[in-house]
Order: structure tokens, then sequence, then C-alpha cells
């Protein structure tokens, strides 16, 4: 009697812990898995200037891929994420180890951190367009180095160009990158760099041999945000180029103002493919789940 009772226990535990999980798998399934489902599907669509038409074509992708001006656009979409990866990486770093280790009271740590979410009560765009004034030829930076005598003319390529571009990502970013990598720092515990020290490490030893392998989960989660974040944009791209670069997200929201929906759609599956990819690779250099 007891092996029965003992299945209907296990069975029963089941049910349970999948009526607990159907809540958030129906919200998720509607809001994330089904919008992803559509565009998939919308994707092979005919289309023409006067509507769309349910079909099963692969002309959307093979003119995506097979065309000179996408891989071009892809790989200027990769550069921008690589530097602004990088140039967030190194500052995301160091602004969260000067906050865990270099400031010793918590409420002082809190303090610091709130002071660097303060510009996030305002929105991306304003934060982005601010730059305009700034860098423009007749902009702060500009006319402080003329006043100076640094330079005879105004610098051009400040605005409306590649510096622009990954100057204003980088800005709007960084925080996504500090607040992983300061969790994570946050939590290590601080007799084993006394032991290190004791050990004989000097400052540098103890960075590369103690804290940087136990900040490699804040860094993994915080490369996962700006990446996905820097690939999605198009608004920064198109403001700070000045319309004289392109991203995969800008030529998606071109072809949806122009009605070109499973062109756009098309796209964006091949998008969230390479990003889906590049997410793996950083989950194959750290795995969070076990790192945690």
């Amino acid at each position: 009697m007891s092996a029965p009772r003992a299945s209907i226990g296990k069975i029963a535990a089941a049910v349970a812990s999948y009526l607990q999980a159907a809540p958030l798998a129906l919200i998720l399934g509607f809001f994330f898995l089904l919008p992803i489902l559509m565009i998939a599907v919308v994707s092979f669509w005919d289309y023409d200037f006067a509507g769309l038409y349910p079909d099963f074509l692969t002309m959307n992708y093979t003119d995506t891929l097979g065309s000179w001006v996408t891989w071009k656009t892809y790989l200027n979409t990769l550069k921008y994420t690589a530097l602004v990866w990088g140039l967030t990486l190194l500052i995301g770093f160091w602004v969260a180890y000067f906050l865990a280790f270099h400031i010793r009271t918590t409420t002082m740590q809190m303090v610091l951190f709130l002071v660097c979410t303060v510009p996030f009560l305002t929105s991306n765009i304003i934060r982005m367009i601010s730059w305009i004034p700034v860098l423009g030829r007749n902009g702060l930076v500009n006319s402080t180095l003329i006043e100076m005598g640094l330079i005879p003319a105004p610098i051009e390529w400040l605005l409306y160009s590649d510096f622009a571009v990954v100057l204003a990502m980088v800005h709007l970013n960084t925080l996504f990158m500090v607040t992983p990598i300061f969790n994570t720092l946050m939590r290590i515990d601080k007799s084993l760099i006394e032991a290190a020290r004791d050990a004989g490490a000097n400052g540098r030893q103890i960075l590369w041999n103690v804290i940087l392998p136990l900040a490699k989960p804040g860094i993994a989660i915080g490369s996962i945000f700006v990446v996905t974040l820097v690939m999605a944009d198009f608004s920064t791209v198109q403001v700070m180029s000045g319309g004289q670069s392109a991203s995969v997200a800008l030529m998606m929201k071109n072809q949806m103002s122009l009605l070109q929906y499973p062109a756009a759609a098309a796209n964006a599956v091949v998008l969230l493919i390479v990003v889906l990819l590049m997410v793996a690779a950083i989950l194959r250099v750290v795995d969070i789940r076990k790192e945690l």
C-alpha cells in the first residue's frame, strides 16, 4: 500500500508544480513566444505596395542574406557592438570595483550607486540628444578648444560620425554593465583578498587571480545586456550618425516605414538568431548558473 501512496504523492507534487508554473508559462507564451512565432510566420509571406499575402516563400530570406548591403550593415552593427561592449566593460568594471572595494560604508556605496542611476530618470532620447550641443560644430567642446587655442577650426568628426554613435551608446548602456558587476563584487568574501595579500600577492595579482575570476558572472550578465541592447538600437545610430551610418535595427525600421513587413520580419528572425548565438557564446565561456 505504501508504494501506490508514494506514487500518488509524487504525481500530486508534480501536478502542483506544473499548476504553479502555469500562470508564468501562459504569460510568457502569450507575450513572448507568440509574437516571435508570428514574426517567423510573416517572414515567409509575400507582399507588394498594396498589402500582405499569406504564403510560404523564402524570397525574403534570399533577398536579405544575398544582399551585400545586408552583410555590410550586419558588420557595421557588430562593429558598434564590439566597441561599445569593450568600453562599457572597461568603464563599468572600474566603477563597480571602486564602489565595492574603495568605499568603506554600505550607505555611501548605495548613495553613489544611486547617483549613477540619476541619468536614467530621463528617457534615452533626451540623454542621447543632449550630446548634440556638446559635440556640435559650435558646441561646448569645439568652442572651448578654439578659445584655448588648441585647434584652429571646429573638429567635424565629433558629431554625426561613428565616434558620436559609440559615445552615445556607451553613455546609454554603461550602467547595465556596472550593476551586475557591482552586485557580483559585493558578494566576494573579503577574507579571500586578505588571504591572498597575506600570501604575498600584490594588488595586480589579487585583481587578476582573485577578483576577476569571481567577477565573471557579473561580467557575463552585463555583456548580455549590452550586446542585446546595442544590436537592437536604431535611434542612436540614426540621430548621432546624422543618417550617414546604418544598423540592422535601423534597416528594419526603414523597411517597416515602407510597409515591407515580411522583409523586416525576415531581418528580425536573422537578427534574433545572431543575438542568440552571441549570448550562447557568452554563456559558453561563463556558466552563470554554475558560478552564481
